[in-house]
């Protein structure tokens, strides 16, 4: 088991952090950085707390300004570039899916641009397909829909296998569109299978768990982490946490503590980082200073972390293969510092009411 996982987190956390309810902004003091300025800024501030970070393409890193942000990354790398497609004016309707053909071809070729650029990195690519769905009933056609979208991920897959870059899909099920087509884990696994019958050589693509889009879905962490790390399809995470009805972002381990301490065990049994995976975190501080909130959210997760190695993984498996919960939860609170002296001590203080 390794002792500490490599981590990343998204430069988007650092802006303004504009909402449709605060169009300016909640960071205004930082309207018109630019990039490598924001990252020079971050990268001090952050300091050894983050050994990678991750940037949209092609809003935040492009062919232009990707030598001066590695200049300020300094000993940091580029981890993994997202498509920021959701943001393109041109994308209003989706990109992969868009009903004119002549952008879906404009889409997949910025996002051959983008595999380019990742195998120049050495990073992932990420395909979040937050714009890809529709809005209304009636709205789509929704078989023509998906027919576009399994073709139109599937080129980008098959160029970024050939490049030798590995492609990381991640679902949520709404924003910027109401009714995302991958919005939860079983429809990414359907998209996989789907491009695999197209003929295409998958062994490249796997899936990006952000904990709060799972969240949000009622999705449980620990046991889709031990599902995709068994098939051999969980590339890396996105932690946070999060009320459970919006894509929150918050601070990581700020809420879903058991969850998360959960899904801490999961990795920990099947050594996860140790082919280079990491926890990438995808934070929104709103109100918050940013620096200050990603530096709490990594210490947060390296504490849940250790906790986790500290609950006795033979006695727990015993009792999950028994499906015996209060046995399991015994072993979980016995690692958490709950013991036989606390125990008789709180049954004393009790015999005295």
């Amino acid at each position: 088991m390794l002792n500490r996982i490599k981590n990343s987190v998204g430069i988007w956390a650092f802006g303004e952090n504009v909402t449709r309810f605060v169009p300016k902004g909640y960071h205004r003091e930082v309207a018109g950085e630019k990039m490598p300025d924001k990252v020079k800024r971050v990268v001090e501030g952050l300091e050894d707390w983050i050994d990678g970070y991750e940037f949209h393409y092609p809003n935040e890193i492009n062919e232009e300004n990707v030598d001066a942000i590695k200049e300020a990354l300094g000993d940091k790398d580029i981890y993994a570039i997202p498509l920021g497609f959701h943001i393109l004016e041109e994308f209003i309707h989706g990109s992969f899916i868009n009903p004119k053909k002549e952008v879906r071809e404009y889409a997949i070729r910025l996002a051959k641009q983008a595999v380019d650029l990742a195998a120049q990195e050495k990073a992932h690519l990420i395909i979040w397909p937050g714009g890809e769905g529709y809005n209304y009933p009636f709205q789509a056609h929704y078989s023509e829909l998906w027919k576009r979208f399994i073709n139109g991920v599937g080129e980008v897959v098959e160029y970024a296998g050939k490049k030798g870059v590995t492609v990381l899909l991640e679902h949520k099920n709404s924003e910027p569109a109401m009714c995302i087509l991958m919005r939860n884990i079983g429809m990414t696994i359907f998209l996989i299978n789907k491009i695999k019958e197209l003929g295409v050589d998958v062994s490249n693509l796997k899936i990006n768990m952000d904990w709060q889009h799972l969240i949000m879905n009622g999705e449980p962490l620990a046991e889709y982490a031990a599902l995709l790390g068994a098939e051999g399809l969980l590339g890396h995470h996105h932690a946070n946490s999060g009320w459970g009805t919006f894509d929150d972002d918050n601070m990581t381990g700020s809420s879903n503590f058991m969850q998360i301490l959960g899904i801490a065990k999961e990795l920990q049994r099947m050594d996860y980082g140790k082919n280079g995976e990491r926890i990438g975190f995808d934070l929104f501080p709103y109100t918050e200073d940013p620096i200050e909130a990603v530096k709490q959210s990594v210490i947060q997760w390296e504490f849940i972390y250790d906790l986790a190695k500290k609950i006795d993984d033979d006695k727990l498996l015993e009792a999950q293969r028994n499906k015996d919960a209060v046995a399991a939860y015994k072993t979980v609170y016995e690692g958490l510092g709950l013991d036989q002296n606390y125990i008789d001590r709180i049954y004393a203080e009790r015999q005295k009411l």
